[in-house]
């Protein structure tokens, strides 16, 4: 089992156990709660549930404790809790205009988009094989954005408020929201160019905003705040001593800096400009491990990565504030600020990736230009996942799961736009199939060779570095295909 299992299970022992002023002090076990409050609430709501089926996983001192009960009620939670999102995409696929004709119900956009989000390959291997809530959380989320595009603005921004309550990743995207709501709800009129009418400002609009964001925010952290464990509470959501990579390097732009660091390192040693004896071990021989030292490049620090994060997402930002072009606006920067802040935030993992690839299904039943763009995000960034399930019974699962998914999006997109040119080109489609033979080589080749044993992190290390080269190139695609069509529309307004 993974170890998402006992830090949940950790959870519920720490919150069905203990009074609220130690459950962010708690350290018996290494999984500490770090997660909002919100989420803590959740996990103790659900110990009053799963004392009927084992008690004793909620004895904080039962470290790794597994029984088959303790199993059968985390998974049962998560397939329950799922509903959220099932009804969530119900929301979404009833925002989808349906303009595009269909003589087949397989080939309706609603359709098409209800299966790549339910079925989502990289959401059903996180969630219910290697175990978590995304699917819940996912679903608040999804939710929050139907209400916008339903025009249901405080609807939405009470859902998203809530949702950085129970996970503060949703921090990723709450630029595009807060830039959203506040052109599209506080600002109640245009001019006929579509630039803003500033005297339509509404006091009130902002105002019930504000009263949703201090409410929610109250109920959330205000025990803490009267308790004087506010700095705790943050502390321990914001861990930055974690180091810039996770254990298992996501596929960023930190990925390739972190490899060409090493590349220099071992040249310089080769040629006698760096002394190895003066070289951290962790950076040369460690692999794939939390805490990095860079050799030859810079050491990045966690300002760095907001300034570069902040820097990244400017131009969607600008673009949604001076062009909105409606939800479908919202849509494009709330995926390219998860996208960017994917890509040079602190410490991210490689589940992350969810974040961009959901809400750009939304999108790629619409144009074309969005379905290619989707398909080599969605297929890299979902092989990328892959190193979670990395038992040999698991193996084939993953294979069959992957391909299944892969190929129902690649056929029913492909049938969606055949009027139009192909969705991918010739170097897009062999960096794609490339993925095979990558897979290939580090689960059947590497194991037998030599070179696992002195060093084990290489299957990691090309699978990080190859998916950080597909998921760079489809957020540059993405972000200039969002610049032109800001720049066509504006040329057609002239």
């Amino acid at each position: 089992y993974s170890t998402d299992f006992e830090v949940h299970r950790n959870w519920l022992a720490i919150t069905h156990n203990l009074p609220l002023s130690q459950w962010y002090y708690e350290a018996t076990s290494e999984w500490t709660l770090d997660y909002p409050p919100f989420f803590a609430w959740f996990e103790y709501a659900l110990s009053h549930i799963a004392k009927y089926f084992d008690p004793q996983m909620l004895v904080v001192e039962n470290l790794n404790y597994a029984s088959r009960a303790t199993i059968l009620f985390q998974r049962l939670s998560v397939i329950f809790t799922d509903t959220l999102f099932i009804y969530a995409v119900h929301e979404c696929c009833r925002c989808i205009n349906g303009k595009r004709a269909a003589k087949d119900i397989l080939e309706k956009p609603t359709f098409i988009l209800a299966v790549l989000l339910l079925w989502n390959f990289g959401l059903l291997i996180v969630d219910h094989i290697h175990f978590q809530y995304n699917g819940f959380l996912f679903g608040l989320m999804l939710l929050s954005v139907a209400r916008l595009c339903q025009k249901r603005y405080l609807e939405g921004a009470l859902l998203f408020a809530v949702l950085l309550h129970f996970k503060h990743i949703y921090m990723y995207v709450a630029p595009a929201y807060g830039i959203y709501l506040l052109r599209s709800y506080c600002f109640t009129a245009n001019n006929a160019d579509g630039s803003l009418k500033w005297r339509s400002f509404s006091f009130l609009h902002v105002t019930l905003l504000g009263l949703i964001v201090c409410l929610v925010s109250a109920l959330s952290l205000g025990p803490f705040l009267v308790l004087g464990q506010l700095p705790q509470v943050i502390a321990r959501l914001f861990p930055f001593k974690r180091g810039l990579c996770h254990a298992y390097w996501a596929p960023n732009f930190w990925a390739l800096y972190n490899t060409v660091d090493k590349a220099l390192t071992i040249l310089g040693l080769k040629c006698n400009f760096l002394d190895g004896k003066k070289i951290p071990k962790a950076s040369m021989t460690g692999g794939l491990v939390q805490e990095f030292q860079h050799t030859v490049l810079p050491s990045v620090t966690p300002l760095a990565t907001l300034i570069c994060t902040f820097i990244a997402i400017l131009p969607s930002v600008f673009c949604l504030w001076f062009k909105p072009q409606g939800p479908r606006g919202f849509l494009q920067c709330l995926v390219l600020c998860a996208l960017s802040s994917f890509m040079f935030g602190w410490h991210v993992h490689e589940k992350a990736i969810l974040l961009a690839i959901l809400p750009l299904s939304l999108l790629s039943i619409q144009r074309a230009k969005d379905a290619g763009i989707y398909l080599i995000l969605a297929t890299t960034g979902h092989f990328s996942l892959f190193p979670l399930l990395f038992t040999p019974p698991e193996l084939p699962i993953k294979i069959l799961l992957m391909l299944l998914f892969t190929v129902y999006s690649f056929s029913s997109l492909k049938s969606l736009f055949r009027r139009e040119k192909p969705l991918l080109n010739w170097l897009e489609t062999i960096y794609l199939i490339q993925l095979v033979p990558l897979e290939i080589f580090c689960e059947m080749i590497f194991p037998l060779t030599p070179w696992k044993q002195h060093f084990p992190f290489v299957p990691l290390l090309l699978t990080s570095v190859y998916c950080a080269l597909g998921i760079t190139y489809a957020w540059l695609k993405l972000y200039i295909s969002v610049l032109t069509e800001r720049v066509s529309v504006r040329q057609k307004a002239e």
